[in-house]
């Protein structure tokens, strides 16, 4: 057994040292443990590197005066609550609707005020903007599910305190938030559904970052978006960069592709993983819904 174990062990034993062949098969198994240690400590730090703003962004901005901010602790499922930030345009009713926004993974959304004041301006609809349990001010442990539930609540609390109907809320989700707003949009009521820059799903995406070891088939986040998409049936904004290195376009391509009617597909010359903010993509949301406004 002491020899078997040696063996394993890689150790300096005559069954290494017998002939050229062994000596660098002993390699081969180095390299073989060594593939397989990287893949290990991947899957360990799975949360940690997903959900990045939770772990690398503990700051907290205080938002600017004029954003005129309200902020609200949203129950969640589960006994525990998110922090959220609701603003509103002056004069604002809440028949006007609302912006519903998931932000990414980076950072916390005190982060975002610029993004929220931009969404209030533009669409001239009130704006609520969460974090995720983990997040910011938001207590618990990272997680899909939580994620989930955290959009769930904003969306209830629109609804419940806030008076917005339903059917004048934009569920907004950039990037990761993307997943959260396609996930409410199959099974809630809603204006309109907008994802700026979001993946096909998390194995796929993290398949493309580390194409050489087989993640696809192991992670534990999911994130089926490409799955869940084809089942939303109100109108779909699809935007996303020509330039995006960090999601590629492709997958922009595919969300599109898969969803229902009727849908708008902006692709956005030479941009890469940033929010956007040009008059060609601001004048192709209020347009269409216009085209959409039952």
């Amino acid at each position: 057994m002491i020899a078997i174990l040696r063996i394993l062990l890689l150790r300096n034993v005559p069954f290494w040292t017998q002939n050229l062949w062994r000596r660098r098969l002993r390699w081969c198994v180095a390299g073989l443990y060594l593939y397989v240690g990287v893949l290990l400590v991947l899957l360990f730090l799975e949360n940690r590197l997903l959900f990045a703003g939770a772990t690398f962004t503990p700051e907290w901005r205080e938002p600017p005066p004029e954003l005129n901010v309200r902020e609200v602790e949203i129950p969640i499922a589960g006994g525990s609550t998110v922090v959220g930030w609701f603003t509103a345009p002056s004069d604002w009713q809440p028949h006007q609707g609302a912006v519903l926004y998931a932000h990414g993974n980076g950072g916390n959304l005190s982060f975002r005020a610029r993004i929220i004041s931009l969404w209030r301006k533009q669409l001239n609809r009130a704006v609520l903007a969460y974090d995720y349990p983990g997040y910011g001010k938001s207590p618990g442990p990272v997680s899909e599910a939580g994620c989930y539930a955290a959009g769930d609540g904003a969306y209830d609390w629109l609804v419940q305190e806030m008076k917005i109907p339903a059917h004048e809320i934009v569920l907004l989700g950039e990037s990761l938030g993307g997943a959260v707003a396609i996930d409410q949009a199959v099974r809630r009521d809603h204006r309109l559904l907008i994802t700026l820059a979001t993946f096909t799903s998390f194995p796929d995406i993290a398949q493309f970052k580390v194409p050489w070891l087989p993640v696809r088939s192991i992670v534990r986040n999911q994130f089926n978006n490409i799955a869940k998409i084809s089942r939303v049936r109100g109108p779909v904004f699809i935007s996303h960069g020509t330039a995006d290195a960090v999601t590629p376009l492709v997958h922009g391509e595919s969300l599109a592709a898969a969803a229902r009617e009727p849908k708008r597909f902006q692709p956005l010359k030479e941009m890469g993983h940033v929010h956007p903010d040009s008059e060609e993509f601001w004048n192709a949301i209020r347009a269409f819904l216009d085209e959409t406004r039952h």
